[in-house]
């Protein structure tokens, strides 16, 4: 009797070299081979050419979109599982149309929030120019506020966001929030002040950005709106980065209006070498790891040998359905 063939498992992004450590892939031998690939890949045709062949794809949130174009070309394709429970970058349509399964995992936890509190702390009070200074020999160069009795406001009081405004409520922070169906009492349950849109712009001294990527929050963030932020004011962006028009961000920077911004997240990700982000003033630049904490992957990496196994089995979990 002729054994079954090993299929094949592609593990994309695992930019730290951690995901055969962090669960127990052999659960899935012999049936399976895994495969993984620390490094980043941008073009499609690129991506079809290292996944030809592959039965089940692991992505690490939205590092490597799943497009139309890939998935079609992708003729053995059986499965994608994504971290997380949703991937805006996966294309579900294509993916049902051409009877692959998605699963996911389980959300991310607190990490995000409390990178993005300590973004606020970190670029308010200036700490990566602090930083450079004191190993280039020198000492105490910027001036910044503190967080008790200034107002930050945040954009969407979803779970993250809501998170946000509690934490920043231990720091004595004045908190407003908006959101297009944000009401008064939803917005006091977390210890926030429901505000139009551009009255937030105009009080806030940071503002901070918690909604999804979608084509209603493409741009949301405007030239007008960061114009209309009071000289002094800090912007946080831990969400996504086409939320925010960049140009008129990079123009806000270099002319002065915004004292400073803290990013986790970009228009393109990981953000070219040679961009004008990379040179803007007053910026604090993290590489997108809202989410990367190792509590994070040692829960994601076992879930997703989990669902390779219950697919694999004909009792597919936490799948991610087309909305």
């Amino acid at each position: 009797m002729t054994p079954p063939t090993t299929r094949r498992i592609a593990i994309l992004d695992d930019y730290q070299g951690v995901a055969t450590t962090l669960a127990h892939w052999d659960r899935l031998a012999p049936t399976f081979a895994v495969e993984v690939f620390t490094d980043h890949l941008t073009d499609e045709d690129a991506v079809v050419e290292r996944l030809a062949g592959v039965a089940v794809v692991v992505v690490m949130r939205e590092r490597t979109p799943m497009t139309r174009r890939v998935i079609e070309q992708l003729t053995e394709l059986q499965l994608i599982v994504t971290t997380g429970p949703r991937n805006a970058s996966i294309d579900l349509e294509a993916a049902a149309k051409h009877g692959i399964t998605v699963s996911g995992t389980s959300g991310s936890g607190h990490s995000t929030a409390e990178l993005t509190m300590g973004m606020i702390i970190a670029v308010t009070r200036h700490f990566a120019v602090e930083h450079d200074a004191v190993r280039a020999g020198r000492w105490q160069h910027r001036l910044g506020p503190g967080l008790a009795g200034r107002t930050l406001g945040v954009i969407g009081l979803g779970r993250l966001g809501s998170e946000v405004a509690r934490l920043a409520n231990a720091f004595k922070m004045d908190v407003i929030a908006w959101s297009r169906n944000l009401d008064a009492t939803r917005a006091a349950e977390h210890g926030a002040v429901a505000v139009g849109k551009d009255e937030l712009f105009a009080r806030s001294d940071v503002v901070t950005i918690h909604v999804p990527l979608s084509d209603a929050t493409r741009g949301l963030v405007g030239p007008d709106h960061l114009r209309s932020m009071h000289p002094g004011s800090f912007l946080v962006n831990t969400s996504r980065g086409p939320i925010v028009d960049q140009a008129a961000l990079i123009a806000a920077l270099t002319d002065g209006h915004l004292a400073g911004a803290g990013l986790d997240v970009y228009d393109e990700e990981p953000l070219p070498p040679g961009h004008p982000l990379r040179s803007a003033p007053n910026t604090l630049l993290l590489p997108h790891i809202g989410y990367v904490t190792s509590d994070n992957y040692a829960r994601w990496y076992p879930e997703i040998v989990e669902d390779i196994i219950a697919w694999d089995e004909g009792r597919p979990i936490r799948v991610i359905d087309t909305p």
